[in-house]
């Protein structure tokens, strides 16, 4: 049994009771209770449970405006039934709550008479619309929730799931695991000041968690979860009541003022790793805010805006489907996500870090003038991919050595122009740096929600820490190119058009499943530098060049300009590299180089652990600095630039920094630089 409040009924006085019988049957009831009346009993509706083992509901919801019912069974499934057709649902509650004197079951005994259930086969047994089966795993469904049009689930599974519906069929955008250990979850309770209380039972203590704080609210001893109990918290009280060795228990706790005040919460609870800048919004009334994405070593990845005016971070939404610290991430914004404009902001978020683990989501950005952040964010997971997992499905697994459990994912990087005329595949293509030595080739199909390893090459022999994917067009026709970066110092350009066009068919061919192509040997190596290279960065210049930047463990600073020829003649598809000029300023700062970008090709940005922030004027053979800035993030890990025209045309330069801390910075460039004897 149990009991689910119903659009259109008076929650103080009616509430539908559901019940599960033989074979599977559900039975939906409607119950109308007055002071000093016996209640009233209508049969509403009939419905099927899908077979399996322990075959009965746990819990249930009615959406408000679809006339559609979400139920959760012990099997750990949600189920979807439509209610409105049965008995006619709105009219019928609408003549209870008008006191309406239609035929309801009582006697002077405030028993059911037998009739109520006897022409209950006039009814039909409604099959679910959709069903969503083992999604909770085998220890059931605890609740479902319904919160501003999102239907939220949890479970004996340690996760609660955010879903919605999309023609009548559920779909889970994401799942939260709220913390370590707290593997049974009972309910979600939405406070009226925005935060998502999480109760639940970890070991024999109940949990009140709070999704703001990261941290639990309450820890009361009862003996677990095995028992009945009831929780009800108000500004001025909470209470917490359960049953132990057949007596009953009351916790109750009085609101006190809170003698601790943080002056600034944190945005994760160890060092920030990665950061990435998926752009700007502008919300009628508010300010510009820029919308970021950070990972971290606490192994969740977090969904910000930064406003320049309020120099405040909020988060909007937090990710914790990794079980290991998250090391990189990539943006992949398609021509149909870039075309949002001012009604938002689009884009395929790939994260990726310890345990050979890439999880990819659908990001949705809009603006919300009612928000505290003036941002809404939808987020939908897409896919994810493991390499063990994948080790798993290969054929004579026992001939070969197991992949190492700790390899990370050091850095990730989109494969542009896979949406062009040469490759007519909805597939998306993602190139990882891997600390076991290899470079590997993804493909993701978002509409299966499939990601698959499509090629890889141990060519490196070491740790990779950097790639970076881009494409060059030419009057050969485009290729896709790819730089790698190692301890050694070495940086390696590789040719993947092949590949991922063979990839693509094999795909196609296969239904999404091939076994990992081998990536050709790389067209060039430069030794760059005497040890790790902890930045790269790829742009191209007005005439078709490309300019690679990368910073090293050594402190140095590397550029070097290339020339990409395609083989004309049809014997000669291939593509060959040149190194037209090299520049190296060794020592350009104290300490490793972590962050580098080129923002023009006479301008380069570079940021260390020495917390220097350096501009660089690339002139013929030498780099000359320009300027330098001292930031406040210690440790830095990485830094994201990006530019802004202002309205008088000039061009602002702005650079995000992350380590232990974040960081937001601005500053401007002459057009043309200083002389050389007269550095600034």
């Amino acid at each position: 049994l149990s009991w689910a409040l119903r659009p259109g009924l008076l929650p103080d006085t009616a509430a539908a009771l559901l019940a599960s019988g033989p074979d599977g049957e559900m039975l939906w009831l409607d119950v109308t209770h007055r002071p000093g009346q016996a209640p009233w009993v209508r049969l509403m509706g009939r419905y099927l449970l899908p077979p399996c083992k322990q075959r009965w509901h746990t819990c249930a919801a009615f959406l408000p405006q679809e006339g559609l019912l979400v139920c959760g069974d012990r099997r750990g499934s949600l189920l979807l039934f439509l209610c409105s057709s049965s008995s006619g649902w709105a009219a019928e509650s609408t003549s209870i709550v008008n006191g309406g004197t239609d035929p309801v079951v009582e006697d002077s005994s405030n028993e059911l008479e037998p009739s109520c259930f006897l022409h209950k086969e006039a009814l039909p047994l409604e099959s679910p619309l959709s069903v969503l089966f083992g999604l909770h795993g085998k220890t059931g469904v605890t609740s479902v929730t319904i919160h501003k049009g999102y239907i939220y689930s949890t479970g004996r599974d340690g996760v609660y799931r955010q879903l919605r519906l999309r023609d009548q069929q559920l779909e889970v955008l994401q799942k939260h695991r709220p913390c370590k250990g707290l593997q049974w979850i009972e309910e979600l309770h939405f406070t009226s000041d925005g935060d998502l209380l999480v109760l639940g039972f970890h070991a024999d203590n109940f949990v009140v968690w709070s999704s703001r704080t990261g941290g639990n609210m309450h820890c009361i001893p009862c003996g677990g979860g095995h028992r009945s109990w009831s929780y009800c918290s108000s500004p001025s009280a909470e209470v917490f009541a359960f049953i132990k060795s057949g007596d009953v228990m009351l916790y109750h706790r009085e609101a006190e003022p809170c003698e601790q005040q943080v002056l600034l919460e944190s945005l994760h609870g160890r060092e920030i790793t990665c950061v990435r800048r998926l752009g700007a919004l502008q919300v009628p009334g508010r300010a510009t805010v820029n919308v970021f994405v950070t990972g971290s070593e606490d192994t969740t990845t977090c969904v910000l805006v930064l406003s320049e005016n309020s120099r405040a971070a909020v988060p909007l939404a937090r990710l914790s489907d990794h079980i290991s610290s998250v090391r990189t991430l990539a943006f992949a914004m398609g021509p149909g996500d870039e075309g949002l404009g001012d009604e938002g902001l689009s884009a395929l978020l790939f994260s990726a870090g310890g345990r050979a683990q890439i999880e990819c989501y659908r990001l949705l950005c809009t603006g919300d003038t009612a928000a505290q952040s003036a941002v809404a964010c939808q987020i939908m997971h897409v896919a994810s991919h493991r390499l063990d997992k994948h080790w798993e499905k290969k054929k004579n697994r026992h001939k070969l050595v197991k992949m190492d459990p700790e390899t990370r994912y050091m850095s990730l990087s989109v494969v542009p122009g896979t949406s062009t005329k040469q490759l007519p595949t909805p597939w998306k293509f993602l190139a990882a740096a891997c600390s076991d030595g290899s470079v590997r080739i993804f493909g993701l199909l978002e509409a299966a929600r499939k990601l698959v390893l499509v090629a890889e090459s141990f060519h490196h022999q070491r740790c990779v820490l950097k790639v970076e994917a881009f494409l060059h067009t030419g009057a050969g026709g485009e290729r896709h190119l790819l730089c790698s970066a190692a301890t050694d110092g070495s940086v390696a350009f590789w040719d993947i058009t092949g590949p991922i066009t063979d990839a693509a068919d094999a795909l196609h061919q296969a239904e999404g499943e091939m076994q990992p192509l081998a990536l050709e040997a790389p067209l060039v190596t430069v030794m760059a530098h005497s040890c790790g290279v902890n930045s790269l960065h790829v742009r191209e210049t007005p005439e078709g060049r490309y300019l690679v930047a990368s910073g090293s463990d050594d402190g140095s600073i590397h550029v070097c300009l290339l020339e990409v020829a395609l083989g004309r003649a049809e014997g000669t598809a291939g593509t060959c590299l040149r190194v037209l000029e090299r520049v190296c300023r060794p020592c350009a700062h104290a300490a490793h180089v972590t962050g580098i970008r080129v923002l023009r090709p006479d301008l380069l940005l570079s940021a260390s652990v020495d917390q220097r922030l350096t501009l660089w004027n690339r002139c013929p053979g030498e780099l000359l600095p320009l300027s330098t800035t001292f930031f406040h993030v210690p440790d830095l890990a990485e830094l994201d630039c990006w530019e802004v025209e202002e309205a008088g045309g000039e061009l602002r330069y702005y650079c995000v920094l992350c380590g232990q801390g974040l960081e937001m910075l601005c500053g401007t460039a002459c057009s043309k630089p200083p002389p050389q004897e007269a550095p600034q």
